[in-house]
């Protein structure tokens, strides 16, 4: 099945002039499954760190958003145990003017500022609010174990 002009296009910029930070590549034998390498932003709990998501383009995609999830362990109260991202723009505020691109340069700045007021992993946005602290002495840690490059 051909793939649509769209996402061929963003592809190729992905690769051409990828954002900082971020490599996103397609799989040779389905070009929808993306791997995809955040690090870890600096002056963030994640510096560092190099995380390992997968991204997938639904068959309805850009009318829907695409599938991300960390394969990389991380201690985030916008993320959960599963690697399922808690993010706006890849639920009810995704719009089809965005692209692959912008939701990793989200998912980027979501490292940078965890939100654990709208959070997934609720133990972690628990841990989050009462000791910020200890929250990003955590972070550090799962950083250094799990993303170390």
């Amino acid at each position: 099945m051909a793939l649509p002009k769209r996402i061929i296009k963003e592809t190729e910029r992905l690769i051409a002039d990828p954002a900082p930070g971020i490599s996103a590549t397609p799989h040779d034998d389905n070009l929808r499954y993306f791997d995809v390498i955040i690090a870890g932003p600096n002056q963030s709990p994640f510096e560092g760190g190099i995380f390992k998501l997968e991204l997938f383009l639904p068959e309805e995609y850009p009318m829907a958003p695409p599938k991300v999830r960390f394969m990389t362990k991380i201690y985030h109260p916008n993320i959960d145990k599963l690697g399922r991202i808690c993010l706006d723009i890849l639920k009810d505020k995704w719009s089809p003017a965005l692209q692959i691109r912008t939701v990793l340069l989200s998912v980027q700045a979501l490292l940078s500022s965890p939100n654990p007021d709208d959070p997934l992993a609720n133990d972690v946005a628990q841990h989050w609010k009462e000791n910020e602290n200890a929250a990003i002495h955590t972070a550090q840690e799962w950083t250094r174990k799990y993303a170390s490059a």
